[in-house]
């Protein structure tokens, strides 16, 4: 028994002997190139040591590396994929026997990461020698996430990087990131492991803090609970949720996001212009992310004052991200997000259309089928009211169709098409109104509240360019007015023409014009046609107790001035509302010029003069040859056909000079 108790004390003693020697023994010199090439080999690259190289088996091993470098893959330069100043590993000798891995220390310190993609692939995908030459895996799942994952048991602690940097670019979109440090903790595989750590990205310091409910079931593609937090100036983001089961990285969970608008489009590379009004965003729900599809359900978004509520869905696996979703939003200003009035004015003191490029970039980051419900619409001084909206945009191209909308008390339809695929962008509008009160509707969207009625209108619209300005000179298309119990004001066209024959002599304008005075109507209606921004319209028909009247004339739309004449004329009865015109009365043409919020008024004195004659000398033939009928009492019309008379004859003659006057004072 003595002899076997000091066999195996010597053996013991060499065992020890060994492992304390042999790493003395076996210099860098002896075992660099090895380590080299054995790495080389597994990753596929070029793996080289520079620096020192340090080994200790008992109590544990103790592994340490200095200028360690990863060679880049082909096509993608001379400069090294990774380089670091030291790698430290400790391990655990004992445990390895009983298959458990116990890492005491695991540091990557002052590592510099680029990652590169090109129209080839990218840099980051490894492959040894014997991989790169095999045939493509039968596997279908594409996932890592893969049962017996991780087949020992272990504790990870002291697993970090320190002061690190990390690339990234495809050729047009680079981003830096510097002060790289990441700590990783995991007492037990099938317990909580937790990362957190901070990176400056673009001069905003960002940290993240992730807890998982375990690396096993996560890596094995079991469901895993997962929490998630980013802390930054710009953007704050947390979920709370699970990693799904799969093979892939499925989530499902309570997420949000917060973000101030400016700095993150700092933070993305892409500054937003002086005065932008986009400000701050946030979003939160439950959100569902597959491959190819993040879903995001019972979402409560805002931006800026904007608030919505209800689904999104985006499809990511396309030439441009796909957005679906129905959403129902309170209050949807636009004025905010408008370009700016000019300070200029044009002809007659009013503004002038704003020549600021309108920026339609945002059409084709994405494309997108929506469903949108607005309680209210607000557009310039135009306030659209329970609007529901189909609002469709495919490679820059947005078809809005409006089923349906309430505006100043009446109710339409309509379409509106932007395009933005061509290097001028263009538009489309068509719509119906019915029950539309004109004047607050004309005050909000022209500036012109003359007009009041309740009516219909429609109207059909296209234009191009890339500013208000340029879109309003190029504005053309068709539509049509009709008013019921209305007034025009600004004037009171009895009152003048009663006026009208004191008028003459003094020629001035009698009274009947000025802010109180208006002329109520039953009817009107009218046709117009635009083009290149000016508005035409040659048969106004208007109707009232005790007038008809007509015009014809112009509406600029880009000087926002008008050139009208309208031709009242008093009947000899009153039919009212329905009535038919009664064009044996005097006509007063009155012409309206300047712009819309201060119009002058001007009377045709030479024209009211010439009517006046004609219809005295037809009142005095009428008493001294009065006409004689053809045809009275019933049947007779076939068979009596009496010559006109000599009456006749003056009348048509008088006519006729008097429509030849009217027509020389147009």
């Amino acid at each position: 028994m003595r002899r076997l108790l000091m066999i195996l004390l010597v053996l013991a003693g060499i065992a020890v002997a060994a492992a304390l020697l042999v790493p003395a023994l076996l210099t860098p010199e002896n075992w660099r190139g090895e380590i080299e090439r054995r790495a080389s080999e597994q990753l596929g690259r070029e793996v080289s040591i520079g620096g020192e190289i340090g080994l200790t088996i008992l109590p544990s091993i103790q592994i340490s590396a200095g200028n360690v470098s990863i060679g880049n893959a082909d096509g993608f330069g001379e400069e090294a994929f990774a380089e670091l100043s030291e790698l430290r590993l400790g391990l655990a000798l004992w445990p390895l026997f009983s298959n458990r891995v116990e890492v005491s220390e695991f540091v990557l310190v002052e590592p510099v990461i680029r990652l590169r993609e090109n129209a080839r692939g990218n840099n980051w995908t490894f492959a040894s020698a014997e991989e790169a030459q095999a045939a493509p895996s039968s596997d279908s799942n594409g996932g890592f996430r893969q049962p017996g994952a991780l087949p020992f048991d272990g504790t990870f602690s002291g697993i970090r990087i320190e002061n690190g940097a990390l690339s990234y670019s495809d050729g047009t979109d680079t981003w830096d990131v510097s002060q790289l440090n990441v700590r990783l903790h995991a007492e037990d595989l099938d317990r909580e492991a937790r990362m957190d750590g901070e990176f400056v990205l673009r001069g905003e310091r960002i940290a993240f803090d992730t807890r998982l409910g375990g690396l096993r079931p996560f890596m094995e593609g079991r469901e895993t609970p997962l929490t998630l937090e980013v802390r930054s100036s710009p953007l704050t983001v947390s979920f709370d949720g699970n990693a799904l089961e799969s093979s892939t990285f499925d989530l499902a969970g309570d997420a949000s996001v917060q973000t101030d608008i400016p700095g993150l489009a700092r933070l993305a590379g892409e500054p937003l212009p002086p005065g932008s009004a986009l400000r701050s965003a946030s979003a939160s729900g439950r959100l569902t992310s597959v491959p190819g599809e993040i879903r995001f359900e019972n979402a409560r978004l805002r931006l800026d004052e904007i608030t919505a509520t209800g689904s999104l869905t985006v499809q990511t696996e396309r030439e441009r991200p796909m957005l679906t979703g129905q959403l129902v939003i309170p209050v949807l200003n636009l004025n905010p997000y408008m370009p700016a009035e000019q300070s200029g004015t044009a002809t007659g003191g009013q503004p002038e259309w704003s020549t600021e490029e309108i920026d339609l970039a945002a059409l084709s980051l994405v494309d997108a089928d929506l469903r949108l419900s607005a309680g209210r619409l607000i557009f310039g001084d135009v306030e659209v009211s329970e609007a529901a909206v189909h609002a469709r945009l495919t490679n820059g191209r947005l078809v809005a169709d409006l089923s349906r909308f309430t505006l100043y008390g009446g109710s339409g339809s309509g379409q509106l098409v932007v395009n933005a695929r061509g290097a001028t962008p263009s538009y489309s509008l068509n719509a119906r109104l019915q029950g539309l009160q004109t004047q607050p509707f004309l005050g909000a969207a022209a500036d012109f509240s003359a007009l009041r009625g309740l009516g219909n209108f429609t109207i059909d619209l296209t234009s191009s360019g890339a500013s208000t300005a340029a879109i309003m000179r190029s504005l053309s298309g068709s539509g049509n007015l009709r008013l019921s119990d209305g007034a025009i004001e600004g004037f009171n066209l009895a009152r003048i023409l009663r006026g009208v024959q004191t008028a003459i002599t003094t020629r001035q304008l009698p009274q009947g014009f000025g802010p109180e005075e208006e002329t109520d109507f039953s009817e009107l209606g009218g046709t117009f046609n635009i083009r290149n921004g000016v508005l035409s319209n040659t048969d106004l028909s208007m109707l009232s107790p005790l007038l008809r009247v007509t015009g014809t004339g112009e509406f600029n739309l880009v000087e926002q001035s008008m050139d009208y004449r309208i031709s009242p004329r008093a009947v000899a009865s009153l039919a009212g509302q329905g009535g038919t015109p009664e064009l044996g009365g005097i006509a007063v043409p009155v012409r309206i010029r300047g712009n819309f919020a201060n119009p002058s008024f001007s009377i045709d004195f030479e024209a009211v003069a010439r009517e006046l004659a004609a219809g005295q000398a037809r009142g005095l033939l009428d008493r001294i040859l009065p006409g004689q009928r053809s045809g009275e009492g019933e049947g007779e019309e076939d068979e009596q056909q009496s010559q006109p008379t000599p009456a006749d004859v003056l009348r048509g003659l008088l006519d006729r000079q008097r429509r030849s006057g009217s027509d020389d004072g147009n």
